[in-house]
């Protein structure tokens, strides 16, 4: 893995997302189509390290939710597709698709209810989720992510020098 290159291209995609793509309506989660570009095309351990960090800067980038809880819900989520990937192969675009759009639910989730079990202590993070804020939270990014993400794959994999094995039709 080239780290320098991973940190470039993670800074690259924090500075997009809180800003350019915060002034739009349709903003697909750059980090989670990383997320799942690092789990499908890195070996398990680089997966892991990986998953973790990019859930540390989603966390950054999300100013009224408290940190912690995109990192452990990207983690815990990076974790398993990487594992899974070893017995599932995930190289076609819909599956891809499906993976970012599942992972970006699932993620989703996930901090919401982390955020939820630490506002149940603190009472200022009440006012800051709603379930209407859940539900245009949960569903919007996952479906613009998941129509956008395959197609940053192959851009990703040139700046980070890996190899994408392309199947030809037989």
């Amino acid at each position: 893995m080239r780290w320098l290159r991973f940190a470039v291209l993670i800074l690259f995609a924090v500075v997009l997302q809180a800003g350019t793509l915060e002034n739009l309506n349709i903003k697909p989660d750059l980090l989670l189509v990383l997320l799942v570009f690092f789990a499908i095309y890195c070996n398990t351990a680089e997966a892991i390290i990986t998953s973790f960090t990019i859930g540390f800067a989603a966390d950054i980038i999300s100013y009224p939710m408290p940190m912690g809880p995109q990192m452990v819900s990207f983690g815990l989520l990076g974790t398993l597709l990487a594992y899974l990937h070893r017995y599932f192969a995930i190289r076609k675009m819909p599956y891809q698709s499906l993976v970012i759009f599942l992972t970006t639910i699932l993620a989703g989730a996930l901090t919401y209810g982390f955020t939820f079990l630490r506002a149940y202590f603190s009472a200022p993070l009440r006012d800051v989720l709603t379930a209407s804020n859940i539900y245009s939270g949960l569903f919007w990014p996952a479906l613009y992510s998941s129509l956008i993400g395959p197609f940053l794959f192959l851009p990703s994999a040139w700046w980070m020098r890996i190899k994408v094995h392309r199947f030809s039709r037989r």
